[in-house]
């Protein structure tokens, strides 16, 4: 096995499953590399791996489960809401190109946060990589009946928590202009006629970033929010690039000095933005390069560059 060819496929592939039931960049890279080392010991040690895929899927989930048991505990004292690290579509890393799929939007990501390690795993394998039951089974450690079960209750937690939104990409991307447009002219109304009645805003500061502790419902005082942001903003040289972030059109705010500040995802269902997802922890934006210091930034320090 030329261990230089394989990896080139199995890195993306690990990177998907760790990313997928991490929600975290940095952690599923973490992954990546712990797998590829296990795959070299077991190579140099003369053991023929006949499916590397399997090999590297078994790897992935097997040390995502790991992550999610040892981090239990830092995850029930995080500070505010938790939203996902952003991928976006256009990383230039060839380990982060994944299918862009309903598993990896904000939506779903916040789903499997509140499922246990072996459903996560379960929900993945299956209906973002497509395995079938028997080939779960030898992943996680349960029967082929037990994850057919755990599976269900994680498609009726989906659907629950309406986390299917609306795929029409020419209408997003419609909607996504005028809420951009309107956001740089600071229009209200033209933010409000984007939004859905009960749109709702959540924002993950993590406590190192200045965010809403809770979410925000309500077209008008979401629209007001954050046209005051976008104002106070654009006077201390904020600007706004649309990117695509999960699969789903974003908005990402940079400081005077290029800095990365915030990641806004936006969510469309019924032609109108349902749901907003506000990414500033600093943590979770590392992966994008140069990141600003929002409390820096709003205080009228000079040096607002938080550095990588």
């Amino acid at each position: 096995m030329d261990l230089a060819v394989e990896a080139a496929a199995l890195r993306p592939l690990m990177f998907s499953i760790a990313y997928r039931m991490l929600g975290s960049v940095t952690d599923a890279e973490d992954i990546v590399q712990a797998g590829m080392l296990r795959l070299h010991e077991r190579t140099r040690a003369g053991e023929v791996i006949q499916r590397p895929d399997a090999f590297a899927s078994t790897v992935a989930t097997r040390l995502s489960i790991d992550v999610l048991r040892s981090a239990r505990r830092t995850r029930e004292l995080y500070v505010g809401p938790w939203l996902p690290e952003p991928l976006l579509i256009d990383d230039d890393d060839p380990a982060r190109r994944i299918e862009h799929d309903e598993t990896v939007t904000v939506g779903v990501l916040r789903m499997l946060e509140r499922l246990g390690p072996i459903e996560r795993a379960v929900f993945v394998l299956h209906e973002s990589l497509g395995l079938d039951y028997a080939e779960i089974s030898e992943i996680v450690g349960r029967s082929p009946s037990a994850c057919r079960q755990i599976l269900h209750r994680a498609r009726v937690r989906v659907a629950a928590d309406s986390v299917r939104f609306d795929v029409d990409r020419a209408r997003a991307a419609h909607l996504a202009g005028d809420f951009l447009q309107a956001l740089r002219e600071g229009d209200v109304d033209g933010v409000v006629r984007v939004l859905a009645h009960d749109v709702v805003l959540t924002a993950d500061g993590g406590g190192k970033a200045p965010a809403i502790q809770r979410p925000m419902a309500g077209d008008v005082a979401v629209a007001r929010f954050l046209v005051g942001l976008m104002r106070r903003g654009m006077k201390l040289g904020v600007t706004i690039e649309s990117v695509f972030a999960n699969g789903e059109h974003a908005l990402r705010f940079r400081g005077a000095n290029n800095a990365t500040l915030a990641v806004l995802t936006l969510h469309f269902q019924d032609g109108s933005i349902r749901a907003l997802s506000n990414q500033l922890n600093p943590d979770k934006l590392r992966h994008l390069g140069r990141i600003g210091d929002l409390f820096a930034l709003l205080h009228g320090v000079d040096d607002v560059d938080g550095g990588r």
